[in-house]
């Protein structure tokens, strides 16, 4: 009796048909290894984003469906890959656990603490790919969210729910502003998560130290992808990050979070992007690189029913260049940018905030009533002065009107300098403030601008603390305590006396 190949075929699939699935796990054998990428056969319904187990330790997502093979990159760089290594499905999309005592810790790209301190129980896995928020849903931006910085607060303020920009090259402060803003949040209720992308190891140190010392930790949550780890890290840490900032979000907290930067991210992306053979655009950048940053920006925002998250993007350029093509597309998805310029740091002007290229598209409706009348014209004057500086150096002679301008001018740019990691509170904003708005700078040189402005917030607020707290607590500067501080003021004037001389 002769027994055809394609009777056997049908007896074993007969024998297996009426057995159980349940148990039954999808392998796939790994057929090509590269830099952080591999290529697999037999997973043929594996899910885009999938998370995959390797017989070795390793553990990969899918990024690419092809017709026979699907292309995994790799969490663990250390943890070799071999051809024909075992895969196995997960049936789940890459998800991370979240808990409330994520507050104070370091985390890495896949949820896990490495900061040394007790293992995390987790009380909810959730996807990193969220549906973002509809029109609907959100609330417009109304509220202020204090960056403790003046320059920032007066000129381009920042509101809960906005998403702004970080711009500037390479060392002008981008990342110094970004954590001023956090330790300023201190008993705020703000939450602060910070994702460092690609960074150099003693850089995040650093900057865990720093608000440990600050006393910043405990509200704060670090996302760490090294500039060692995978590349798959880099490009999830943001996700990451978001997701973290979503699931306190919806518990009606405010959040803050700070992308350091996303230009690490995008390189991460583009060089996945070549790995997988995806056709290269404009600096070999692939095609949806806009979206890749506009699915992340877009989950910021505030909500009807409570709970905002604040996006501080930074994103490094050179040569104060800011038409390349990463810079001007996270301009067009952002709510403005802070511009840091090179040649104002360089002249000793921190933050090296340029006001004439930085705005804030929210404007004044994230500031509160007291700021909002001390600075009306400042932006314009500011502007003003640097045209007149422009023109000053050819050596035109000018009239009584424009050295009184550049005298103003100078007086300004002087009040705005402000030491790293000191920020100063709505109040002590306001009065420096009100002393330029009434001219009580123009008689005091440049060089004790920022002395005297101290020196009165602490006149006020150890000799007339009902003016302070009547300010703090209305965040409104009436009639009353307006000719109030104009009294304060002339009494301070004939009292100071600079501890430089």
């Amino acid at each position: 009796m002769e027994m055809h190949t394609t009777d056997l075929a049908s007896l074993f699939e007969k024998a297996l048909k009426n057995l159980p699935e349940d148990n039954l796990e999808e392998i796939g054998i790994v057929i090509k290894v590269s830099d952080n990428i591999c290529k697999i056969h037999g997973l043929t319904n594996v899910l885009l984003n999938e998370l995959v187990l390797f017989e070795g330790g390793n553990k990969g997502i899918v990024f690419q469906l092809d017709e026979d093979v699907v292309s995994v990159f790799l969490f663990f760089n250390i943890i070799p890959v071999r051809e024909l290594e075992a895969v196995k499905r997960t049936g789940s999309l890459f998800k991370i656990g979240l808990t409330k005592n994520l507050l104070g810790r370091v985390i890495n790209a896949m949820g896990d603490a490495i900061d040394g301190l007790e293992p995390l129980e987790y009380e909810e896995l959730r996807s990193i790919e969220a549906t973002i928020p509809g029109i609907i849903e959100r609330s417009p931006v109304n509220e202020s969210l204090e960056t403790g910085i003046l320059a920032i607060d007066a000129l381009i303020p920042i509101g809960k729910g906005q998403r702004e920009l970080l711009i500037g090259n390479r060392g002008t402060g981008k990342t110094s502003i970004a954590i001023d803003t956090i330790l300023h949040q201190k008993d705020k209720n703000v939450i602060c998560i910070y994702v460092a992308v690609g960074l150099r190891q003693a850089n995040v140190a650093h900057t865990i130290n720093l608000l440990e010392t600050k006393g910043a930790l405990p509200y704060t949550i670090i996302i760490n992808a090294q500039a060692g780890d995978a590349v798959l890290n880099q490009y999830i840490a943001p996700y990451v990050g978001c997701t973290v900032a979503e699931y306190f979000r919806d518990q009606g907290k405010d959040v803050l979070i700070v992308y350091d930067d996303l230009s690490n991210h995008a390189v991460a992306f583009r060089e996945m992007s070549l790995l997988l053979r995806r056709a290269p655009g404009r600096e070999a950048y692939p095609g949806d690189v806009f979206y890749f940053h506009s699915r992340l920006l877009e989950r910021a925002g505030k909500l009807k029913k409570g709970g905002s998250i604040t996006a501080l993007p930074i994103v490094q350029i050179q040569g104060d260049d800011i038409t390349s093509y990463i810079p001007t597309n996270l301009i067009s998805i952002t709510d403005g940018q802070i511009f840091l310029n090179t040649q104002l740091f360089n002249q000793g002007v921190f933050p090296a905030v340029d006001t004439e290229l930085s705005v804030s598209r929210v404007g004044r409706a994230a500031q509160t009533n007291a700021i909002k009348k001390m600075t009306k014209a400042l932006k314009l004057e500011l502007a003003q002065y640097h045209d007149l500086a422009a023109f000053a150096q050819f050596g035109t002679e000018l009239d009584e009107i424009s050295r009184r301008q550049l005298a103003r001018g100078k007086i300004i740019i002087e009040l705005l300098k402000q030491p790293e990691h000191s920020t100063y509170s709505f109040v002590e904003n306001t009065l420096q403030l009100f002393l330029l708005k009434e001219n009580f700078l123009d008689s005091v040189l440049p060089k004790h601008v920022s002395e005297f402005a101290l020196q009165f917030i602490s006149y006020v607020q150890s000799v007339y603390k009902t003016v302070y707290d009547n300010i703090y607590q209305t965040a409104d500067i009436s009639p009353e305590i307006y000719k109030r501080l104009t009294e304060i003021a002339q009494e301070f004037t004939k009292l100071f006396v600079s501890n430089s001389n």
